[in-house]
């Protein structure tokens, strides 16, 4: 993407280039009635909100709001355009299937970057081109679902042509056209779309939005990224928002990477809304013009697929927008060459991608159905909560019970007392209607009592000692095993959407 030379890419000249043109903005387009500028309502562009496609960036932000063809036409010929499927051939690529897909590139070529640029973003001097980030988007057949899968930077594939490495590299080889060509390969979805966007751009894109806010569960320090983070809610600017989104000091690396650019894509959108970026004219031109220049889509992103794109997502909503990361099964693969990559876990892989192929919703373990009745864990005293009245006039029976009961794990949070009545026969263990196993469990510490429902009672067992009670039987209890830490490959797929991932 960073490339000074703005022509069309030449066959044989070994670099990609991109076509750049510069239409007049939409402020200065103006209504020959009014002389105001063709923009839509605010009203109607709030019912518009939604479209986290694209990291988020100014052409989605756009989409989003479904503004007016003036602005689209603008904003469609200020984005850099690269031919990146034009040396792809048809037969060697997945089928279409309806749905609509994205690959997004962020990349993490420093080229057009100043050194003191460098510096300030604490992106380093490091030569050449690579995908710093890679997702696929996934829009449905209907227009009414979208799905963002994170991609990690180390997952170790085969690069069509180059043999096995890192996805990143893919960029680093062969530039767009090789991205899609290794993303189509490993996933068999069928690339539609491409969006790029370079440090630069991330930054503008931010501060154009006066900032994000973003969460932290636990402090982040990573001098090397210049990132000194408390644990809690921040509010920060495109500079701040880059490290937080890039490092990867913390215990899963590239996995809680993933997790936090996904919660800055729909920190991104929801700041657009909520800050009437789109809604104000003005601001909606400075935002634009201050971030499209560092984006780069594929020739067929053109101003009518995008209006297209616009009207047919305009009722889309964020809690319709998932997230998910490509699941994985070892987090510490040596390579061949010696370094440290990421392994796939392919069987669930191809579970996801069928998935998106198919155009089903793609769930997490809190979608799954709960486990049947019958299978339900046994309870444990710790969980149950006891009262104990003393049914047959003997002193300190019921006191007795209470002290063998605390022993034994139970709850007992207040002390024995006398029944209404002193000539109760059998030992009753009384329970509300949702406690029925809780005082079957009860009744087996205590010979010969019986399960007495009542209805009056919820969430605690009560115990009425009768003449036949003779001992409690302390139950036995397996210490709980001690809760290994899941690897890599247990973990299972965990999802969340655009809603879910705001801050508060």
């Amino acid at each position: 993407m960073n490339d000074d030379n703005g022509g069309r890419n030449r066959p044989g000249d070994g670099e990609f280039r991109r076509e750049r043109s510069r239409p007049i903005p939409p402020g200065d387009r103006r209504s020959s009635r009014s002389g105001r500028i063709t923009v839509p309502s605010p009203a109607v562009r709030r019912r518009r909100a939604g479209l986290v496609v694209m990291s988020v960036l100014s052409v989605l932000v756009l989409l989003a709001s479904g503004t007016s063809w003036a602005i689209t036409g603008w904003m469609s010929g200020t984005l850099n355009r690269f031919d990146v499927f034009g040396g792809l051939a048809d037969g060697d690529r997945p089928e279409e299937t309806g749905g609509l897909t994205f690959l997004v590139i962020g990349s993490d070529s420093r080229e057009t970057l100043a050194e003191e640029d460098r510096s300030a973003l604490s992106v380093g001097s490091t030569p050449g081109r690579r995908s710093d980030t890679m997702m696929l988007v996934r829009l449905n057949h209907e227009r009414d679902r979208i799905t963002v899968v994170g991609i990690p930077r180390d997952l170790w594939v085969d690069i069509p042509g180059e043999g096995e490495d890192k996805i990143n590299a893919a960029y680093a080889y062969g530039g767009p056209q090789l991205a899609v060509r290794t993303v189509e390969s490993v996933t068999d979805v069928r690339v539609d779309h491409y969006v790029e966007v370079d440090f630069s751009g991330f930054v503008g894109v931010v501060d154009a939005l006066g900032g994000i806010e973003v969460c932290l569960p636990e402090a982040i320090d990573d001098p090397k990224a210049h990132l000194d983070m408390a644990a809690g809610t921040h509010r920060v600017d495109g500079t701040e928002a880059l490290a937080f989104a890039r490092t990867r000091a913390t215990p899963r690396g590239d996995l809680d990477r993933i997790d936090r650019q996904q919660q800055v894509l729909a920190a991104m959108l929801d700041q657009a809304l909520s800050s009437e970026t789109l809604s104000d004219p003005g601001k909606l031109t400075a935002f634009l013009d201050s971030a499209l220049s560092s984006v780069t889509v594929d020739e067929g992103l053109d101003t009518s697929t995008i209006n297209e794109l616009a009207y047919q997502m305009r009722d889309l909503d964020m809690a319709a927008v998932t997230f998910a990361q490509v699941p994985i099964a070892d987090m510490d693969f040596w390579t061949p060459r010696g370094d440290v990559a990421l392994l796939w876990d392919e069987p669930a892989a191809r579970d996801l991608f069928a998935d998106i192929n198919a155009d089903r919703p793609i769930t997490g373990p809190s979608d799954e159905p709960s486990a049947p009745e019958e299978e339900a864990a046994e309870p444990v005293p710790a969980d149950i909560r006891v009262r104990v009245f003393n049914g047959t006039g003997t002193p300190g029976l019921g006191a007795s019970l209470d002290g063998s009961l605390a022993g034994a794990g139970f709850q007992v949070p207040d002390p024995a007392s006398d029944w209404s009545s002193r000539d109760v026969p059998a030992t009753q263990v009384r329970h509300g209607a949702g406690d029925a196993a809780a005082a079957e469990y009860v009744a087996g510490t205590i010979p010969g009592a019986e399960v007495v429902e009542d209805t009056t009672l919820d969430g605690e067992i009560q115990i009425v000692i009768g003449f036949n009670y003779t001992t409690f039987n302390a139950p036995e209890v397996e210490a709980p095993e001690p809760e290994e830490s899941p690897s890599a490959g247990d973990a299972p797929l965990t999802t969340s959407t655009a809603r879910d991932n705001i801050c508060g």
